[in-house]
């Protein structure tokens, strides 16, 4: 009896192994948010200017990530390339940035969320430069 309660306790306490599809996997998806953001900052304020070599350099990170989650590398690079999922990730980070006060045409709106999120040392941030 005590033998099959503690085996019924250490099955209860290990985790199941499976993976929520990658898409829906909060810490991929939040980069990937990030690198959005960063990308429409860049693409709407002509004095901020988007730092390539670090975004794709992040990009690399999260797809490690990615792998040593248990993800296979075609569905990652399946993920990463999707058209669907970019336009989603596109809106999303309009939504979140419109929520800040940038809507298109607001250029001074897009600068200021640009230098404050550089100023954070947020992951958009980080991915962004300042000509200022």
């Amino acid at each position: 009896m005590l033998r099959t309660f503690i085996i019924a306790l250490t099955l209860a306490a290990t985790p199941a192994y499976a993976l929520v599809p990658i898409n829906e996997n909060p810490e991929i998806r939040a980069k990937l948010l990030q690198g959005f953001i960063g990308d429409a900052i860049a693409d709407n304020c002509p004095t901020i200017k988007a730092r390539t070599m670090k975004a794709l350099g992040e990009l690399n990170n999260l797809r490690d990530f990615a792998l040593k989650q248990g993800y296979e590398a075609s569905v990652v690079r399946a993920f990463v390339t999707s058209k669907d999922e970019k336009a989603k990730f596109k809106v999303e980070a309009a939504e979140w940035l419109k929520a800040k006060g940038a809507e298109p045409g607001n250029t001074a709106a897009y600068c200021t969320i640009g230098e404050e999120e550089i100023a954070k040392g947020t992951l958009a941030g980080s991915l962004l430069r300042s000509t200022k």
